[in-house]
């Protein structure tokens, strides 16, 4: 399933792409492949399907911020 460095990337999917790049200073095709990756790791149609699954799976808690 998910890698340890995809377990950092769950709470920045709330974020945009832009947002994330800027943040953490990287480019945006690196953040799109990286939730691209992610999204398919997890079986999810968008952003907010894997928010779902995180939570359902105990992935993340509510509050956690990585």
């Amino acid at each position: 399933m998910l890698g340890g460095g995809d377990h950092n990337h769950l709470p920045r999917l709330g974020r945009s792409n832009a947002g994330t790049a800027e943040s953490l200073t990287v480019s945006l095709e690196t953040v799109k492949t990286h939730v691209e990756n992610v999204l398919t790791k997890l079986g999810a149609q968008h952003r907010t399907h894997a928010v779902v699954i995180a939570y359902e799976s105990g992935l993340v808690v509510p509050g956690f911020t990585g």
